[in-house]
C-alpha cells in the first residue's frame, strides 16, 4: 500500500487523548479540528527538563536512494514507547514545495508515519502561511520606505537584501523586477523570492525561546545601508510589532500523533544547508518538559544538520543531548561506492565496501561532539545478508554500536532492537556536548575549523566578494555570531559529484549573508537553491480530492 492508503486505515484517537498520555488537561490545549492541536508555551518548564533524554537522528550523506531519517524517528520513538519510556518525537514541518514537487511528504513512511498525514503536509495549522505573511510584510514596509517622501530612511535599493517569500516551488520568480509602472508605483528593483523554509523569519521562529526574544530578532534583522552607509534594521521601519503579531500563534508547537497512538510535536522548518535544518528550540523544550525522552531529527546529512544542531541550536538553548543516531542504507552506501540508481537492488560488496568511506567520516565526526554515537541500518527488502554483515563488521571497526532498523514495514515493532540499544545508551551517557567552535572566534576561524575538521577540506578560499563580506561582519559587530554554513547536502565537499569520502580539496566561499536576526552568519559555498522549480512531472500531477472530501495521491 501506499503510504497514504496506510495512513487512511488507521483510527485516529481524538487529540485530547494524546495530550492526556503527556499530562496536559483537555483545557489547557487549542484545538484545531479534533486530530491537531497548539500547545501554549506555559506548559514548557525547564525544571522537568532536568534528567532527561535528548536523542538527535542524523544520517549519512543524502541520496537519491533516501536514508529514512524521519522514518526512523518515528519508528524509534515508536519503539521506545513499546519498551515502556515516555517517548515523543518533535519533528519540523513539511514545506508545500517539496510536497508539489519531487520530494513529496515529509510525515514518514509505510508504518512509521505521523498523522493526519494529509493535514501536516498541506496547510496543517497555518504556521507557514504566517511566516510567509510577516516576511512579506516587512519587503512592503522597505519598498514603501524607499518610496516615501516624507518618512524615508534613505535606504540605498541597491544594498537591499531582503527577497519576498513563497510556500512554493517556483522558478519563474527567482529574479524579478518590482517597482514598474510609474511614480506611484514605487522604485524599479531587482530582487525575487525565496521558498519561505529559506526566510530569515522561519529561522528566527526555530530559535527563539519566547514571544520577546521572537519580537526582539525580528528587529535585529538586517535590511542594507542608507546612501550615507549607515545599517538599517527592521527595527528602524519599526516593522517587528507588526511582523510579531503575525507570528502570534505560530510561535506554539503542534501537537499530532504517530501511527501507534503516541505524541509527535511539529513546529518550524528551515532549510539545513541555508539555515539550521532542525525544528524549534521552544518544541523541543516542550517535549523535554512532558516526556523523559525525545528524538528529533536534523536535516540532511551530518555535516549540515547536525553540525548545526549542535554548534547553534544546542549552544544557544543550553541544550546536551545523550544520544546521536545515524541513519544509513546500504542502497546509499552503494551509491557513494559508485554504483548507478538503477543497479542499487543487486548486491555489490565491493561498492558497499568503498561507500562505507562515507559512513567512516560522519561517525568520526559524530564522535567530535563527545556525544555517544550509534549507526542504525535502515533495511530495504533488497538488502543481502551479506551487505548486512559487512556494515555490522565496520562499525565493530569503527567501535559504534550498530543495530538493523525495519521501520517501514513493521513500524515501532521494527525498531524494538534499536530502541533498547538507544535507550541503553542514553541511560549511561555521561558525555557533555563539546561544541565544535567558540562563537567567539573570528568568523574565519571558525569556518575553517568546520571545513577542515566535518568536511575534511584541506584549506579554505575566499573570493573578494567574500572578504568583503567579512569586514561588513567587522563593522557591524557581529563577528561573535556563530556561522552557518550553506554548501551542498550531496557530497562532504562543497562539489555535489565528489561522493563517499572526498580529500584534499579546497572549500571556496562565495558570500557570506548576514541573518542578523536569526543570530547567525551564512557562508555560502557553491550554488545554493533557496527557490526551487518543479520537475518535468511534478507530484501535484498526482494528487486528487474525491467528492467526500477524501485526498489522494500524497505519499
Amino acid at each position: 500500500m501506499t503510504d497514504i492508503e496506510i495512513a487512511n486505515q488507521v483510527q485516529l484517537k481524538p487529540i485530547t487523548q494524546i495530550a492526556a498520555k503527556l499530562g496536559i488537561n483537555p483545557e489547557e490545549i487549542e484545538l484545531y479540528g479534533k486530530y491537531k492541536a497548539k500547545l501554549p508555551l506555559n506548559l514548557i518548564e525547564p525544571q522537568k527538563m532536568q534528567g532527561k533524554h535528548l536523542i538527535l537522528v542524523s544520517a549519512i550523506s543524502p541520496t537519491p536512494a533516501g536514508e529514512g531519517k524521519t522514518t526512523v524517528s518515528i519508528g524509534l520513538t515508536e519503539g521506545l514507547n513499546r519498551i515502556g519510556k515516555k517517548t515523543t518525537v518533535v519533528l519540523r514541518e513539511p514545506s508545500l514545495g517539496p510536497v508539489f514537487g519531487i520530494k513529496g511528504g515529509a510525515t514518514g513512511g509505510g508504518y512509521s508515519q505521523v498523522l493526519p498525514m494529509e493535514d501536516i503536509n498541506l496547510h496543517f495549522t497555518g504556521d507557514f502561511n504566517a511566516i510567509e505573511k510577516a516576511h512579506n510584510l516587512l519587503a512592503a514596509l522597505i519598498d514603501n520606505n524607499v518610496q516615501s517622501k516624507t518618512s524615508s530612511l534613505g535606504l540605498d535599493p541597491r544594498t537591499i537584501t531582503w527577497k519576498r517569500v513563497m510556500d512554493m516551488n517556483d522558478r519563474s520568480l527567482r529574479h524579478i523586477i518590482v517597482g514598474l509602472g510609474g511614480t506611484s508605483s514605487g522604485i524599479p528593483r531587482e530582487t525575487g523570492f525565496d521558498i519561505t523554509a529559506a526566510s530569515e523569519i522561519m529561522a528566527i521562529l526555530c530559535l527563539a525561546e519566547s514571544f520577546s526574544d521572537l519580537k526582539e530578532r525580528l528587529g535585529n534583522i538586517f535590511i542594507g545601508y542608507t546612501y550615507d552607509k549607515k545599517p538599517v534594521y527592521a527595527r528602524d521601519l519599526k516593522a517587528n510589532g507588526a511582523m510579531a503579531a503575525l507570528l502570534k500563534e505560530a510561535i506554539k508547537p503542534n501537537l499530532v500523533q504517530t501511527i501507534e497512538g503516541n505524541p509527535a510535536i511539529i513546529h518550524g522548518g528551515p532549510f539545513a544547508n541555508i539555515a539550521q535544518g532542525t525544528n524549534s528550540i521552544l518544541a523541543t523544550q516542550m517535549g523535554l518538559s512532558l516526556s523523559d525522552f525525545v528524538v528529533t531529527e536534523a536535516g540532511f546529512g551530518f555535516d549540515l544538520g547536525a553540525e548545526k544542531f549542535f554548534d547553534i541550536k544546542c549552544v544557544k538553548a543550553g541544550l546536551n543531548p545523550s544520544a546521536v543516531v545515524l541513519v544509513a542504507t546500504i542502497r546509499a552506501l552503494k551509491y557513494h561506492g559508485g554504483i548507478k540508481t538503477d543497479n542499487l537492488k543487486e548486491e555489490n560488496l565491493e561498492a558497499l565496501r568503498k561507500g562505507m568511506e562515507n559512513l567512516e567520516k560522519h561517525v568520526e565526526n559524530m564522535k567530535k561532539f563527545n556525544i555517544c554515537p550509534i549507526v542504525t541500518l535502515n533495511k530495504f527488502v533488497t538488502d543481502t545478508e551479506a551487505e548486512i554483515q559487512m556494515v555490522k563488521e565496520k562499525c565493530r571497526e569503527l567501535e559504534v554500536p550498530v543495530e538493523v532498523a525495519e521501520v517501514w514495514a513493521k513500524g515501532g515493532k521494527g525498531a524494538e532492537k534499536l530502541a533498547i540499544l538507544t535507550a541503553k545508551v542514553a541511560e549511561q551517557c555521561t558525555c557533555k556536548l563539546r561544541p565544535l567552535y567558540d562563537w567567539n572566534w573570528d568568523i574565519p576561524q571558525k569556518i575553517k575549523t568546520i571545513a577542515t575538521e566535518i568536511y575534511g577540506a584541506s584549506a579554505i578560499d575566499y573570493t573578494p566578494q567574500a572578504k568583503s563580506d567579512l569586514k561588513k561582519i567587522a563593522a557591524l559587530g557581529l563577528e561573535h555570531l556563530p556561522v552557518c554554513i550553506a554548501k551542498t547536502q550531496k557530497s562532504l565537499s562543497d562539489n555535489p559529484k565528489l561522493l563517499g569520502r572526498p580529500k584534499d580539496f579546497i572549500v571556496t566561499v562565495r558570500q557570506i549573508e548576514i541573518a542578523a536576526g536569526a543570530g547567525f552568519v551564512i557562508p555560502i559555498t557553491g550554488e545554493i537553491m533557496r527557490m526551487p522549480g518543479l520537475p518535468d512531472k511534478p507530484a501535484a500531477e498526482n494528487i486528487d480530492i474525491e467528492s467526500n472530501g477524501h485526498i489522494t495521491g500524497l505519499f
